[in-house]
């Protein structure tokens, strides 16, 4: 009698112990809700910041802002770590309204918090103090029986490009590339080629490419770090740097899925800054920073012709 009870004392025990670490699983970890939120959410709850303010949360902004060019307040040599809405700061924000064509009021207003936190390219707006959006940006006005087109697509700095030796050139998969993600990607070389006076080919192993292509998580050795899900989708280097990576960490899909961005429509942006072209300031345009999930774009007449006026073709 004593063994049985002995027994069932134990087993009793084995149970709880086992219990223990499931309850404690069972809790939301500190943090959760922060994880599940996109490496931008942060600027929610800074909408309606301006000059003068002091809000938990600034230092943050002006790291994002540095990230893509526009904020480079330094402080005794080092980096501005404070919460300050400082003067560099408003004209920073002022600058980022202008390259989206907001209300350049230097306000973190509605309007120009919801264009920042929208998921986009990795690839930096302004290059060392350079900002291509605005200073080599190219209006074109091309004249559609009673209408007018404004081109407003735009170059890297120095405005560099293949060599015009160089109109045939070849990728190459990464090991560790989705094998859905190839065909989506070929399609968008071959829609390049379809438009431009390059042809593309696929070169497989270990054979030297032009072009690279692969998939990543976070700091990956290029100085170009990704943040996770949402921020940051993909990036890709200019002429003739050849690579071109996709963040890991994003839900990617063939065609307009919900929640998903189209293997394709993220390709198409990034082949354009392979070839050269910088991001466009037009609605619409596939060299548009911003992506967002469960859509598909192409090229747009703003693409063709700013690939054309770079070559010269």
């Amino acid at each position: 009698m004593v063994s049985k009870a002995f027994s069932l004392f134990s087993l009793i025990t084995v149970l709880l112990l086992g219990l223990i670490p499931l309850l404690s699983h069972a809790r939301t970890p500190p943090g959760w809700d922060d994880r599940k939120t996109s490496p931008f959410g942060f600027l929610k709850h800074l909408q309606g910041c301006h000059k003068g303010d002091k809000v938990k949360g600034v230092h943050d902004l002006k790291m994002y802002l540095e990230h893509f060019g526009y904020y480079q307040q330094t402080k005794n040599g080092t980096h501005a770590k404070d919460d300050d809405f400082d003067e560099l700061l408003e004209s920073a924000v002022r600058t980022y309204q202008l390259n989206y064509h907001l209300n350049a009021t230097g306000i973190l207003d509605a309007e120009t918090v919801s264009k920042m936190m929208m998921p986009r390219c990795g690839v930096a707006d302004i290059f060392n103090g350079t900002n291509p959006m605005q200073s080599n940006k190219k209006r074109h006005h091309h004249r559609h029986d009673s209408f007018h087109t404004v081109s407003h697509y735009s170059f890297f700095s120095d405005a560099p490009k293949w060599p015009a030796s160089k109109y045939h050139l070849t990728y190459r998969f990464l090991r560790g590339t989705p094998a859905q993600a190839k065909s989506p990607i070929a399609q968008a070389f071959q829609t390049w080629a379809a438009n431009t006076h390059f042809t593309f080919s696929q070169v497989r192993g270990f054979s030297k490419a032009d072009i690279t292509i692969g998939f990543a998580r976070r700091e990956h050795g290029d100085g170009n770090d990704f943040d996770g899900p949402g921020g940051t989708i993909a990036h890709a280097f200019a002429p003739t740097n050849g690579r071109f990576h996709y963040d890991a960490d994003e839900q990617f899909s063939v065609g307009a899925i919900p929640e998903a961005f189209d293997y394709e429509t993220v390709a198409l942006h990034e082949i354009g800054h392979l070839l050269g072209l910088h991001h466009s300031s037009v609605p619409g345009a596939i060299m548009e920073s911003t992506i967002s999930t469960g859509v598909t774009k192409g090229l747009h007449a703003d693409d063709i012709a700013g690939i054309k006026a770079l070559y010269n073709v």
